[in-house]
C-alpha cells in the first residue's frame, strides 16, 4: 500500500472521486511537509536568538501558562507551536482541511479527576487530520511531579500528533511512554479545577472551552 492510500481507504468511490480524494490528501501531505519544515527554521532561529517559549492557554476557567523544551524535544514542540499559530493545515468540524490556530475554540473534551485533562479534539471521534510524529521520550523529564505537558497517542508508540494533555497528580508510571514537551509554571490550580468538574464518560457536563493558546518568546 502506497503512501497515500495509507492516508485514507478511496476502495469504496467511484473512480473520479477516488481520484480528486488522492489530490486533495497528496496536497495536504505536502502542506503538512512544508509547515514543518517552515516551523523547523523558525524554531532554530529563535533557539539562536535566545528566547523560551510559553503557551498561553486562555480558557473559560482560567489561564495556564506552561513553558516549552525545544531543544530537548524539538518536533513536538515545532508540530504544537505550528498548530497553535495555524502554520498547519488541519480539519475543521465540517471536515474539511484549513489554516486555523488549531485550539482555539475547542474544549477539555476529557477530563480525569486525580489523572489530567485533555484537549485537541476537533469534535466526537475527530482529530485533527495530520500525520502522526515520534515519540521524543526523555529520562530528564517525569510524570513524578503535576503539570506535564505531554503529547496523547492512541495507545502505541509514535501516534500523537495534536492531542495533549497536562496532569494534575503525580503519575510517575507513565514515565517513558508519553512525550513530555512542557510544564506548566502558572495556573495549575486552573487546570486542578477543569480536572474537577462534573463529567459523563470523561467529558465534562458544561463545557470547558479554550478560547485561545497563543505562544511567548521570552529573552532569556
Amino acid at each position: 500500500m502506497g503512501l497515500f492510500e495509507a492516508l485514507c481507504d478511496y476502495s469504496h468511490m467511484p473512480r473520479e472521486a477516488r481520484c480528486a480524494a488522492k489530490l486533495q490528501s497528496m496536497r495536504f501531505v505536502f502542506a503538512c511537509l512544508f509547515s514543518l519544515v517552515s516551523a523547523s527554521g523558525l524554531l532554530a532561529q529563535e533557539a539562536a536568538n535566545h528566547v523560551d517559549l510559553y503557551a498561553h492557554f486562555d480558557t473559560s476557567m482560567g489561564e495556564i501558562v506552561a513553558q516549552l523544551y525545544p531543544e530537548r524535544n524539538p518536533i513536538t514542540v515545532e508540530n504544537f507551536v505550528a498548530l497553535v499559530e495555524g502554520k498547519k493545515p488541519t480539519l475543521t468540524k465540517d471536515l474539511k482541511f484549513g489554516y486555523r490556530p488549531f485550539y482555539d475554540g475547542l474544549t477539555f473534551h476529557r477530563v480525569i479527576k486525580g489523572f489530567m485533562i485533555q484537549t485537541g479534539q476537533v469534535k466526537d471521534g475527530v482529530a485533527c487530520g495530520i500525520a502522526s510524529i515520534p515519540d521524543e521520550i526523555d529520562s530528564a523529564r517525569s510524570f513524578a511531579t503535576p503539570g506535564a505537558l505531554a503529547m496523547a497517542n492512541v495507545g502505541r508508540p509514535n501516534s500523537g500528533s495534536c492531542q495533549v494533555f497536562i496532569t494534575v497528580a503525580p503519575q510517575k508510571y507513565l514515565d517513558g511512554t508519553y512525550t513530555i514537551f512542557g510544564h506548566v509554571m502558572s495556573g495549575q490550580d486552573v487546570a486542578d479545577r477543569i480536572s474537577q468538574v462534573p463529567v459523563k464518560n470523561e467529558k465534562p457536563l458544561t463545557p470547558v472551552i479554550i478560547r485561545s493558546v497563543t505562544i511567548e518568546r521570552r529573552p532569556r
